[in-house]
């Protein structure tokens, strides 16, 4: 089903706000129930379906950090708004694409090929950070490195001195319940953290980037620093 991107007038800035809000609660409670601190937890709203003009929106509800699936709806955003916003991005990145996104986003949430690392050394000017995708459910069509892959990529990737890993990215198998995919969420926590001993002094894996709307209780409780909500912003 094809979404439209919701305009200006299709968005209000208040109910953001409450909307917003609302998941810092739950947040919060989810991190209470995991002993974790709720200020170790960013929440992006990506906005793949907020119209250029709809960004004033959530400028207005206080919204800080977005993110974006697509280079030229980047592009063309980020012309309007600038430092507005923090930007990442979030959805897949083409090769030809990462001269376009490297100089507006903090951090590319998507690197899953060895092509694409060495496309970003090549046109970054100075480290750009990257979570390395994962495809944890090892599902085929899936972009992200399998897990038993993980080691080698990065053993390759490595090569490449200006992409600098600081975490880890997943999208889990779809589910209407969010308990079925906490055990996908853990196994990239534990992933993490096996990286992280290994790759200490090189690269960091502190950052896990996973959870959206459906799921993010549960993806925080299991250790989510970053999570990525956008329907639940917008209803």
């Amino acid at each position: 089903m094809k979404h439209e991107a919701k305009t200006a007038a299709e968005l209000d800035s208040g109910r953001i706000r409450a909307s917003f809000a609302r998941i810092r609660e739950e947040v919060a409670a989810a991190c209470g129930r995991a002993g974790r601190d709720p200020a170790g937890v960013e929440i992006l709203a990506a906005t793949k379906y907020v119209s250029a003009d709809g960004l004033a929106v959530l400028a207005d509800a206080g919204i800080a950090l977005i993110g974006e699936n697509r280079a030229q709806e980047l592009t063309a955003k980020h012309r309007l708004y600038g430092s507005r916003f923090t930007w990442d991005f979030i959805g897949h990145l083409q090769g030809n694409k990462v001269g376009q996104v490297l100089p507006l986003v903090r951090l590319i949430h998507s690197l899953d090929s060895l092509s694409l690392a060495g496309e970003i050394d090549r046109r970054a000017r100075i480290q750009a950070n990257v979570l390395l995708q994962v495809n944890i459910g090892q599902e085929a069509g899936k972009y992200g490195i399998i897990p038993s892959e993980v080691d080698r990529f990065l053993e390759e990737a490595a090569k490449f001195p200006r992409v600098n890993f600081t975490g880890l990215m997943t999208m889990p198998p779809l589910a209407a319940d969010p308990e079925v995919v906490r055990p996908a969420f853990a196994a990239l926590r534990r992933l993490a953290s096996e990286l992280s001993q290994k790759w200490h002094g090189k690269f960091s894996f502190e950052r896990l980037s996973m959870g959206t709307s459906q799921d993010f209780t549960v993806a925080v409780e299991e250790g989510a620093t970053i999570i990525r909500v956008g329907s639940l912003l917008y209803r």
